[in-house]
């Protein structure tokens, strides 16, 4: 009994001490309050969606416990920003506290919507968070750049909450999927520069239709999204050189919806541009395709008279997959410049037609992969574990570079059967293979061979100015000068920043240049 007492008695004590110094310690705020910074910049974010959450630290530097009597937002609870102090959410708040040579953290996020504003497709958007009143007020300035959009999303069910999938035509015969999307409607299949496009799940251009994208759109998907160019349907991107190459203002951008400077060269942000089997004359111009899974993804065709894809003067990179992954297809390249993919850079696998002129196909992914920057193979294995050998009808690489920075660059991985061909040549090209292993034999990688190998350079350094940057121009100590074969030049004439290049072709998709000097 006598420690229950004592307890009891102990437990009043630190109640009382407790509230007593909640009553006492805390002194009025002066107005002396420093800020990790002097306003918080929200980057860019598209009307109605929510921003990532941004924090700010509010230090007392004094040697005595504060309050400060209101911390709100100067909008009060009408404005589009919200606050969370120690972890209660809202837009006003009361007596704050801070201890002596202590600080607090303020998360802020927002969500705009930019038809509550007269604008032109853009609006900044400004509050502030207003520390005290009166003469001990002080101020954090926010600011958030809101981009209007065209938004493509599936539906959802109202009362099962079921999100839409698509239904496929594959050989005539409809198929459902599991993959969310919707059917694009036919006055959905234009795609203008006017504002930027937002997709959410697959979205879908229907079978006896194209899909036309203009100069200078942009495209953005969110997680798990993409285009799907399906059976009988075609996708056209009518991108065009732009002068300035750091705003790309004519260039088609395909990426993904987090716009912060933090995610711009963050990979598998989205799924793939998806042209399935039967889909046709998918053509591809000035665009730069970046930081998804497989960054396009080609299906069937190889039979077909015309190249299921024609892709020129365009960049693939940062994907998790792939660059580019063709399946027993048939897909032609100029002036293509594709890097860092979490497997390779090319693939033509199951056979196919693929012809690259003057392309650079490289990898410098930073983490551990599988395969080498460019994969040919001729099989598939299915679902029940047997191999399906087809033609390789053709692959020939013309003045092209095949590096990054594994070792060796390329597999020529190929199932032999005496009825089923493996076609490929690789002319006037720089190539990375080295084969210390000596794993690597066979007639396919007799380099002596000119039926496979004519005039190709390895091994020596391609002097790429910033490869992990995705900056693969090349400079003045580069093996490529001056190697290309005139034929081909005079097919691709410039090279991707509008060079002529037939007097003297280098090898790739550039010109060389002289380096900027570094800034020290």
């Amino acid at each position: 009994m006598k420690h229950y007492i004592y307890f009891l008695l102990t437990f009043s004590f630190l109640m009382l001490w407790s509230s007593c110094r909640k009553d006492f310690e805390f002194s009025p705020n002066t107005g002396h309050l420093e800020f990790s910074k002097d306003t918080v910049y929200l980057d860019t974010t598209f009307t109605n969606i929510g921003s990532s959450t941004y924090t700010l630290k509010v230090y007392n530097r004094s040697n005595t416990d504060i309050n400060i009597p209101s911390v709100q937002l100067g909008k009060g609870n009408s404005s589009n920003y919200r606050l969370n102090i120690d972890g209660m959410a809202g837009k006003v708040f009361s007596n704050v506290q801070i201890q002596a040579k202590d600080s607090i953290y303020i998360f802020v996020e927002s969500t705009i919507n930019i038809n509550d504003f007269a604008n032109d497709g853009t609006f900044l958007y400004t509050d502030q968070i207003q520390f005290d009143a009166g003469s001990n007020q002080q101020n954090v300035e926010l600011v958030t750049l809101v981009q209007d959009a065209v938004f493509i999303y599936p539906n959802r069910d109202y009362d099962t909450k079921v999100i839409e999938t698509l239904n496929l035509n594959i050989g005539g015969e409809e198929y459902e999927t599991d993959i969310q999307g919707r059917t694009l409607q036919p006055n959905e299949l234009h795609f203008t520069n006017e504002k930027p496009y937002v997709i959410y799940g697959y979205a879908a251009v229907p079978n006896g239709y194209t899909l036309t994208i203009d100069a200078g759109a942009r495209i953005h998907f969110h997680e798990s999204s993409g285009l799907l160019i399906s059976e009988g349907a075609s996708l056209h991107v009518n991108g065009a050189f732009s002068a300035n190459q750091d705003v790309l203002e004519n260039e088609v951008i395909f990426e993904g919806d987090r716009l912060e400077p933090d995610f711009a060269d963050i990979p598998g942000q989205w799924g793939s541009i998806w042209l399935f089997e039967g889909s046709t004359n998918n053509i591809i111009n000035y665009a730069t395709i970046k930081n998804g899974s497989i960054g396009i993804l080609c299906d069937g065709g190889a039979e077909a008279s015309e190249d299921v894809l024609k892709i020129t003067n365009s960049q693939v990179y940062n994907n998790t997959g792939f660059g580019i992954l063709g399946r027993n297809t048939s897909i032609s390249g100029d002036n293509v410049v594709i890097n860092n993919a979490g497997q390779s850079a090319f693939a033509g696998t199951f056979g196919g037609r693929y012809n690259f002129t003057h392309c650079t196909i490289a990898n410098y992914w930073s983490n551990a992969r599988q395969f080498p920057a460019l994969l040919l193979n001729n099989f598939i294995i299915d679902a029940d574990e047997n191999t399906i050998v087809t033609d390789l009808t053709e692959a020939n690489f013309n003045n092209c570079i095949i590096y990054g920075n594994d070792n060796p660059e390329l597999l020529l991985d190929e199932v032999e059967e005496e009825t089923v061909s493996f076609n490929f040549k690789f002319t006037n090209c720089l190539i990375r293979f080295q084969d210390n292993t000596n794993f690597f034999s066979g007639p396919n990688y007799d380099f002596e061979d000119t039926t496979h190998y004519q005039g190709n350079i390895f091994n020596q350094t391609p002097d790429f100015f910033k490869p992990a940057e995705n900056i693969l121009i090349i400079g003045e100590e580069s093996a490529a000068i001056n190697q290309g074969l005139a034929s081909f030049a005079t097919q691709v004439p410039t090279d991707l920043l509008n060079v002529n290049r037939t007097a003297a072709p280098d090898l790739g998709a550039y010109q060389y240049i002289t380096f900027p000097e570094e800034e020290i």
